[in-house]
């Protein structure tokens, strides 16, 4: 009875929370400062780890939680958006903020949430900061949503700051050019705080460089890796002269280790070659590039941009990969011409589907969209007959691959049978 009055609790409360997306996405920081102030501003008690980009920020986090898991710090863990449920947003050594304490976060701060008019993620972020608190963690790692300068995430005063590849996205948001997004993400630099990015065109190094260099900030750009090997289990690779393995797959994958090597050893002092390996090893980060079928080479990537899309070129490539099927579900806002252009020729064929949630593009409106850029398409649907589509074309050879959207997760993992119940990373 106890386990039912909970599960109806916590239902309550994340309805209540989700309703909170009404108010949309507000740029500033006026009301996460006040939220935070409301329950005795956790965020300036803790050592923070502050990363955006366009891509690769996730991934970078969790190979970076994860060697210095190794190395014996407790580690939380804030990242957007969840896949399955929304308690992986929040994690502490990799297991997912519980239940009980949404609930009591929630129910302390609700008139506070109602008065400020605290958006989805301002609430969100707010109680990861407190969630990080009250668990007294080494150290938060925390991805930045949207952007940078006016995400919520930017109350921050970190101990290191990481800027992964930026490229085009939100345009409507951020900008229309790489030079307009890439200011809005440089604007995570803290005066006097370390900076680390990877190898970046020369107009985002520019902007990043002379942000850093106005707020006395030394920024580090990080070496590209090299003799990088993929595989369909893991993705081996250089760095300094020292080899290195991950069980994340693509050429990117070993870039944003990179990275996550780099800010390990700036962090914490130190750190042996076994550990950071070790950590590298434990890496679980689903979602990307990740093998949804033990005998068939079936994966699920949330790419959901040119650039990310590019990454799935290259990781086909690296595999050697021929008579690829892709199978694409994505979200309503995004720009379908870019997305168009970097499918040209990827795939033998494409398939279209959705699933009946607002957040996704209509079926006839994408294939309508693609066709319209000369891709070669067709729709498949209900989304369960897409899935059984490619999985017979899989049986004959090739790889299919499922990508665009966060969104999808949850219909791919229960027909794949892949149990995300609260799974620890």
């Amino acid at each position: 009875m106890l386990k039912q009055h909970q599960s109806a609790d916590i239902n309550h409360i994340l309805e209540k929370l989700f309703r909170l997306q009404r108010l949309g996405i507000k740029v500033g920081l006026n009301h996460t400062y006040e939220l935070l102030n409301r329950c005795g501003n956790p965020h300036i008690k803790l050592k923070t780890i502050h990363i955006a980009g366009t891509n690769g920020k996730g991934s970078t986090a969790a190979i970076l939680q994860s060697i210095l898991r190794t190395a014996g710090l407790k580690v939380g863990l804030y990242t957007s958006p969840h896949l399955v449920n929304f308690n992986e947003r929040i994690r502490v050594n990799g297991i997912p903020i519980s239940d009980d304490f949404i609930i009591e976060f929630m129910k302390m701060l609700n008139d506070d949430i109602d008065e400020i008019k605290s958006t989805f993620f301002e609430t969100t972020t707010v109680l990861a900061l407190y969630n990080f608190f009250i668990e007294k963690v080494d150290v938060a790692i925390i991805e930045a949503g949207l952007g940078g300068r006016l995400d919520s995430t930017n109350i921050l005063e970190p101990n290191l700051t990481i800027i992964t590849s930026i490229d085009i996205d939100h345009q409507n948001i951020l900008g229309e050019t790489i030079n307009e997004i890439a200011f809005e993400k440089a604007g995570i630099i803290k005066k006097d705080t370390p900076v680390i990015t990877s190898n970046q065109p020369k107009e985002v190094l520019d902007v990043l460089i002379g942000r850093a260099k106005i707020l006395n900030s030394k920024i580090e750009i990080v070496n590209n890796p090299d003799k990088i090997i993929v595989d369909r289990l893991f993705t081996n690779f250089v760095v300094e002269n020292k080899e290195f393995s991950i069980p994340l797959l693509g050429e990117h994958q070993a870039y944003n280790a990179s990275l996550a090597i780099r800010a390990s050893s700036l962090f914490m002092d130190g750190l042996s070659y076994q550990t950071i390996n070790d950590g590298l090893k434990n890496t679980i980060w689903p979602g990307r590039f990740q093998l949804l079928d033990k005998k068939l080479p079936i994966f699920y990537d949330v790419a959901h941009n040119a650039a990310g899309i590019n990454t799935i070129r290259s990781t086909l490539k690296s595999l050697n990969a021929i008579n690829n099927i892709g199978l694409i579900i994505i979200k309503k806002d995004k720009e379908v011409d870019l997305i168009a252009h970097a499918l040209n020729g990827l795939f033998d064929e494409l398939i279209i589907s959705t699933l009946p949630n607002s957040q996704l593009m209509d079926k006839t409106e994408l294939f309508n969209s693609l066709k319209s850029n000369n891709i070669n398409c067709k729709v498949i649907y209900p989304i369960e007959k897409a899935f059984c589509y490619i999985s017979d074309k899989a049986k004959k050879g090739g790889i299919s691959i499922i990508f665009g959207s966060h969104y999808a997760a949850k219909s791919i993992y229960k027909f794949f049978e892949i149990n995300f119940d609260n799974v620890s990373i």
